[in-house]
């Protein structure tokens, strides 16, 4: 990203800013800002130009005379009501992928697959201007939703990040060199049929990142990376968020938690020719047949379909709040350039 005025958006809102309105009862709104807009519910009309020139934080009230709360979404915000064509890396874990996976500044990182580039929000904050992601998408139209995220999230296509549309297996060799990739996070239904390529990109010390939503696929995986003999002994883990309601002395834990959404699996490449010490008994590769890879087909673990239509919608919004956003970058860098 050429400018970290945008990268940390700040100021009066201006048109293309994507704003948050919190209304009555706490009820949430996300909207781009135009000129000519309006946010229509049963409680009224809220005009988008009542809000333009306003700093963040600012209330507003609507022609009913109910008043909205209006900020910036922070990223987490953001990325639970983008568009998605492919179902997104909740905030909870994309925060652990990022320190367990230690993405770090100046960093090189793969990513497969970009999905809704959620994911790839974060991974892009942690690698900074010095860095590089490169995320592979096996569909096009998927790819097209999350470009629109990327850009609407930061004003911009990010010099740092390159979307290649293709096999992980078939593309990866040809974009990097053997032994130059620092972190590599695996979102896929068989991260283990990518595992070797995977292995030949790392540089020794490197971090792969399996991000799988199944039990039997992070058995798969977890011995899949122990029979190669080139990682670490796998780490896996999970992380559920339970939410409390602090109001006076009624402390209590929410009714609702988010718990599971997905396993963690990290593992470190060894260097050439080293062999890790023992640390447990490891099954055989001969303990799984057929039948249990059928276990791991997109139908049997409720991999989501959506139709060629939804999607082809999901990918015009996207595309349009992208628009908005380099309107509003380019706004902010016109109003410095006056400064």
């Amino acid at each position: 990203m050429t400018d970290s005025r945008v990268q940390r958006p700040s100021g009066p809102f201006r048109a293309g800013d994507r704003v948050q309105l919190t209304g009555p009862k706490g009820r949430l709104h996300t909207v781009t800002l135009r000129e000519d807009g309006e946010l229509h519910t049963h409680q009224g009309v809220l005009r988008h130009r009542d809000l333009i020139g306003l700093p963040d934080g600012s209330v507003v009230a609507n022609s009913s005379g109910h008043d909205y709360l209006a900020l910036r979404p922070l990223l987490r915000d953001f990325a639970m009501s983008m568009p998605r064509g492919a179902a997104i890396v909740y905030p909870k874990d994309a925060a652990q992928i990022v320190m367990q996976a230690d993405v770090f500044p100046g960093s090189v990182v793969v990513e497969a697959g970009v999905g809704s580039g959620a994911l790839s929000l974060s991974l892009l904050r942690a690698v900074g201007p010095a860095g590089k992601l490169i995320s592979f998408e096996r569909r096009e139209d998927f790819a097209d939703v999350a470009r629109g995220n990327v850009e609407t999230f930061f004003g911009e296509h990010p010099d740092t990040w390159r979307v290649v549309v293709g096999d992980l297996v078939e593309a990866l060799p040809n974009e990097v060199a053997p032994a130059s990739v620092d972190r590599v996070v695996l979102d896929m239904l068989a991260p283990w049929e990518c595992m070797d390529v995977v292995a030949d990109a790392l540089t020794p010390g490197g971090v792969v990142l399996c991000y799988v939503a199944t039990a039997t696929q992070l058995s798969r995986v977890a011995e899949y990376i122990r029979g190669t003999g080139l990682f670490t002994d796998p780490d896996a883990s999970e992380t559920m968020v339970r939410g409390w309601h602090v109001e006076g002395l009624a402390v209590r834990p929410d009714h609702r938690m988010v718990a599971h959404t997905g396993f963690l699996l990290t593992a470190r490449r060894l260097a050439p020719g080293a062999i890790a010490p023992s640390v447990k008994r490891r099954a055989s590769k001969s303990s799984y047949g057929d039948e249990d890879v059928e276990a791991w087909t997109p139908g049997a673990v409720g991999d989501r379909e959506i139709s060629d239509k939804n999607l082809r919608k999901r990918a015009r919004e996207a595309e349009k709040a992208a628009e908005g956003a380099r309107l509003a970058a380019a706004s902010r860098d016109s109003g410095h350039a006056t400064e």
